[in-house]
């Protein structure tokens, strides 16, 4: 079967910044209450003008490059999103127009903020079918936060920001890539994290959650390394969901790492939804190149409640 991994990578927050200050402000609490219960210090918010599409181009284009002459043959597209522009066609389709890509597949995954994951093992499942034939897929994933957020509960308004990531994903040599991938959904717990079609605001159950992540993510984690033969000790880089800061630092405990070997985007950025595993994946790059050879563990959990864990070799 043909080996396939992560090629490239982009990423897209919007430019304004949004600290504490005003955060409790709107909350009626304190930017020491925010700090010391979640570790965030800032967060991106989108203007009044921006789309979900269109943080997704943003990333697009950072992994692309401006010049289309020089952009490989794209054979699909994916978009991981639980913050869609509308509730159809896909953000994808939206996507594929703005990028002038027509006739090629491109549809929309959502698993809330562990969507990345899942659309990045589907886009695996394809290639690995299509081979070099169709070419390397895009994997986008974007949300926009700060427009269903409950401005007056300070437990999640703290927390999200605005951003997208983007990753080109295709054929690598054998022994590179993809080894192992595995995802879950508990839609028994789904209630645990929503947007209810009632007043389509943000809730969520921090504590169960917390209590979710501390227990399914070691679990999924090991079941992923265990079909891959690897270790977390033979892990360079850990690539969590940014949920929080506060909620990252008690899982790094949990799984026992070395947290020099987990990058935060959480605190400049807070949780940016299905963008926040590529965004922290490129921010890391941007920080210290990949080196071919290097082994990623991508891991985090969304509403669903679901959760994933991808091991990879950099190529």
């Amino acid at each position: 079967m043909k080996a396939v991994g992560i090629l490239r990578t982009g990423a897209y927050v919007p430019p304004t910044e949004v600290g504490n200050d005003r955060i409790a402000q709107w909350a009626h609490t304190t930017p020491e209450w925010i700090h010391e219960r979640t570790g965030v210090a800032t967060r991106r918010y989108a203007d009044d003008t921006a789309t979900t599409a269109g943080l997704a181009h943003a990333a697009a284009l950072d992994l692309l490059g401006p010049d289309r002459a020089h952009w490989p043959r794209i054979g699909g597209i994916i978009v991981a999103t639980s913050t869609g522009d509308q509730p159809q066609p896909a953000t994808a389709a939206t996507l594929q127009h703005e990028l002038g890509l027509g006739g090629i597949p491109a549809f929309d995954v959502n698993s809330v903020c562990v969507g990345y994951l899942f659309a990045l093992t589907v886009a695996a499942g394809l290639c690995e079918r299509g081979g070099d034939r169709d070419g390397p897929l895009l994997v986008a994933a974007t949300d926009i936060y700060s427009r269903i957020m409950n401005r007056t509960d300070r437990t999640t308004v703290s927390l999200f920001g605005d951003g997208a990531g983007a990753t080109l994903v295709g054929p690598v040599p054998a022994g590179y890539g993809l080894h192992a991938s595995r995802l879950v959904t508990d839609g028994e717990l789904r209630a645990l994290v929503e947007v209810p079609a009632t007043d389509r605001l943000f809730r969520m159950d921090g504590r169960a959650v917390r209590d979710y992540v501390l227990t399914t993510l070691p679990k999924i984690i090991d079941e992923a390394l265990g079909e891959s033969g690897l270790t977390l000790a033979d892990m360079d880089r850990i690539i969590l969901h940014q949920a929080n800061t506060r909620l990252l630092e008690a899982c790094v405990r949990e799984l026992g790492v070395d947290p020099a070997r987990v990058p935060l985007t959480a605190p400049r950025y807070g949780n940016t939804g299905a963008a926040s595993i590529p965004l922290t994946l490129h921010a890391s790059h941007l920080e210290r190149p990949l080196q071919r050879g290097e082994r990623l563990l991508l891991a985090g959990v969304g509403g669903g409640m679901s959760a994933g864990a991808v091991v990879l070799t950099w190529y």
